[in-house]
């Protein structure tokens, strides 16, 4: 019998390995991105592993969908910032606006976001959950370098001005909640600008 190529072996190893717990943030992903429920069972079942190893692996329900939702937002905010990095004045505010167009924009998080808005935004914005905790320091960065080509002003500090200037974020993103309006991130754009500027005016 010839012997295998490289790629027969690695397929042939794919297909005898045991799931992971990567495995089962992966597919929680996929789920996430399609608009689907995350249902701990399900996954199990398509995991092939039992409920008990799933929630050993990957904690709560709400804990796998905090690490799926945070692995999408590092991943927005980088290319966003991208994409406003070359703007002129503070690039903060038009970041976070996209962001939260691009959450509206996505099927999964826009789902999430409309139809379970409570939720989420209990889990996304009490610090223990944390999910707040790590925003705010990505946002922080940012904010970072804002300061750092003097395109803000401000006698706050980096924590202060990153701390506000989420809490405007969260404050226009769950106003279904809130106020029973739709989100607004454009509201939340120009309060952030407002907050963020070089000086006086």
């Amino acid at each position: 019998m010839a012997s295998r190529t490289p790629l027969q072996r690695a397929l042939g190893d794919v297909a005898q390995r045991r799931p992971e717990p990567m495995d089962a943030f992966r597919l929680a992903k996929r789920k996430f991105l399609r608009g689907e429920r995350l249902d701990v069972g399900q996954l199990a079942t398509e995991l092939a592993v039992s409920r008990v190893t799933l929630y050993r692996w990957v904690g709560s329900r709400d804990q796998l969908l905090m690490e799926v939702i945070w692995s999408l937002t590092e991943a927005t905010l980088r290319d966003e910032w991208e994409r406003v990095r070359d703007e002129p004045g503070a690039r903060v505010p038009a970041l976070l606006a996209a962001y939260l167009r691009a959450v509206l924009a996505q099927p999964g998080a826009r789902k999430f976001v409309l139809e379970e808005n409570e939720r989420a935004m209990k889990l996304l914005t009490l610090a223990g959950n944390g999910f707040q905790p790590r925003l705010v320091k990505a946002v922080a960065r940012y904010l970072a370098r804002d300061l750092e080509d003097e395109r803000i002003a401000t006698t706050l500090t980096l924590d202060e001005l990153a701390y506000a200037s989420v809490r405007i974020a969260e404050s226009f993103h769950y106003l279904p909640t809130i106020a029973g309006a739709p989100p607004d991130p454009d509201g939340a754009e120009r309060v952030l600008s407002s907050l963020l500027h070089k000086g006086p005016g």
